[in-house]
């Protein structure tokens, strides 16, 4: 007996020194890993078995397999930030529709705090949110299932995409299983997961409303009665958002949108209401831009993005006169960044984008999200229509740094400050001219919530005679124009009733 028991105790020992080894081996392995090549690893040893329902509808397997991992985000704001609104970009939009700071306080109150939502990705801890969620907070706790609370660090945010990578000490966490947003279809079901208003752990249940979808939410959020004209915000934003009519209100932002499968979609984000509660429709990142953000938060330390360098023009039946084309879909460029992608690959004026990397593409938030999961120098190809044939073109990604305006390397990319503007112009027709009285000018033919445009009350056939004291006539002109001062932009005009305007801002 004593041979036997020395025999097994032998086994044991080497057994757990040898499952010691792995597991070290394993978590020193991981270190270098994307966050999608550590679910493999995760999942390939515990498969997530949830089927699709079938006949009557039943979420309650997915539901389980996800709600562990989706934890509660409660932020705390030293007092004179909450008091001066601090330097979020978000300002009360956000705050309305999720995790509202409460509001001015004494200086014997409690300090402000916030709520959220967030989704763990690795058991040790990396946990997927929004940048609004954790901006700005002096303090960051984790609140799991179990009820453990641990506190977080920030790893990165992205305010182009609103997306946030916060890290708590932890381990053998449950997590969530990354989904494919690509094969995300209008009409699925799907679940939010998350802890709205003051309530706990919560499961709504919805379909996609729709995708790829642009509300300008994610532009620099204006306090009219705190506005400086003079110094207006700037936009480089990412929307793509994929809409669902699950219910999501105040606190589910940063939490999961998810197939019935349990694979995470989205991450919940924004809420279309006036009233700041559920009205019908909610937006989520797509997990395929999350997961890229994330990765290169892991890799870089900082979010690398490539750009097509062009400027471009949805096309649609009300428009496409404008541009004399009869195409209504595509993207029809404007102009192109000197010694940019597109410029170095022959892209021109008057093109229009109908295809990347071989899918068609009809919209600019289509393009966006695509190109956003892509790097400086990664290779594109773009079909584009010129002269009524298609023609492809290879494209090397260019970093930020080959955007910006001549003379000046701390300037913004041009594509930035035209899409900051916030409009699209057409040619003065004669009419215009003789209403005006004027010999030359661009009518700006839509405006974008939020932007520059939009905080000056410029409308939708607002016409600009001059941007920097020169005088434009179409695109090309207006591009000429912006470049010839990396500091300021100045317009002049007349808004559709006839009053002159001139107004000046810098360029951030």
């Amino acid at each position: 007996m004593k041979k036997i028991g020395i025999t097994l105790l032998t086994a044991f020992v080497g057994g757990a020194v040898a499952l010691g080894a792995y597991m070290f081996i394993a978590n020193k392995s991981m270190n270098g890993m994307s966050l999608a090549d550590r679910q493999k690893v995760y999942f390939a040893n515990n498969p997530l078995d949830v089927p699709e329902p079938t006949g009557t509808l039943d979420f309650s397997q997915a539901a389980a397999a996800v709600s562990p991992g989706v934890v509660h985000v409660r932020t705390t704001y030293n007092r004179s930030m909450a008091q001066n609104g601090g330097n979020d970009a978000f300002g009360d939009m956000f705050q309305d529709f999720f995790g509202k700071r409460r509001q001015q306080q004494s200086q014997d109150s409690p300090p402000p705090m916030g709520k959220g939502s967030g989704v763990i990705v690795t058991q040790d801890g990396y946990i997927m949110t929004n940048n609004h969620v954790v901006k700005d907070a002096e303090k960051i706790e984790v609140i799991l299932t179990d009820k453990r609370v641990l506190q977080a660090k920030v790893i990165g945010r992205d305010e182009n995409t609103d997306l946030a990578l916060i890290k708590v000490n932890a381990s053998d966490l449950p997590i969530v299983k990354l989904g494919n947003s690509d094969d995300v279809k209008v009409g699925q079901w799907v679940l939010a997961v998350g802890y709205p208003l003051t309530l706990e752990s919560t499961v709504t249940a919805g379909i996609v409303s729709a995708k790829a979808r642009q509300i300008g939410i994610l532009a620099p959020e204006i306090d009219r009665n705190n506005y400086d004209p003079s110094n207006p915000p700037t936009n480089s934003s990412i929307e793509s958002f994929i809409q669902t009519d699950a219910v999501i209100n105040r606190g589910n932002s940063g939490g999961a949108l998810v197939n019935t499968k349990g694979e995470l979609i989205g991450i919940n984000s924004a809420i279309a209401s006036q009233s700041g509660v559920y009205e019908g429709y909610g937006f989520a990142i797509p997990v395929n831009l999350a997961r890229k953000v994330m990765d290169d938060f892991l890799k870089y330390g900082e979010v690398k993005r490539g750009f097509i360098g062009v400027t471009f023009q949805e096309l649609n039946a009300d428009n496409n006169k404008q541009f004399n084309t009869s195409e209504i879909d595509g993207l029809y460029v404007n102009s192109t960044i000197k010694d940019g992608a597109a410029d170095k690959a022959g892209i021109e004026k008057g093109d229009i984008i109908k295809k990347l990397d071989g899918n068609d593409i009809s919209t600019s938030a289509e393009l966006q999200v695509k190109v956003a999961l892509l790097h400086p120098g990664d290779k594109v190809s773009l079909g584009v229509l010129r002269d009524g044939k298609m023609k492809t073109f290879n494209l090397t990604l260019k970093g930020d740094e080959g955007m910006k305006l001549a003379g000046n390397s701390n300037a913004p990319a041009v594509e930035e400050v035209v899409n900051s503007l916030g409009g699209t112009f057409a040619p003065l027709n004669d009419n215009l001219k003789k209403k005006y009285g004027v010999g030359s000018g661009v009518v700006v033919t839509s405006v974008s919530p939020g932007k520059v445009f939009d905080m000056y009350d410029m409308p939708k056939g607002t016409v600009i005679t001059s941007i920097n004291g020169k005088g434009v006539n179409n695109n090309d002109q207006i591009m000429s124009a912006l470049k010839s001062d990396d500091k300021m932009v100045s317009l002049q005009g007349f808004v559709p009733d006839g009053s002159r305007f001139r107004v000046t801002f810098p360029i951030k």
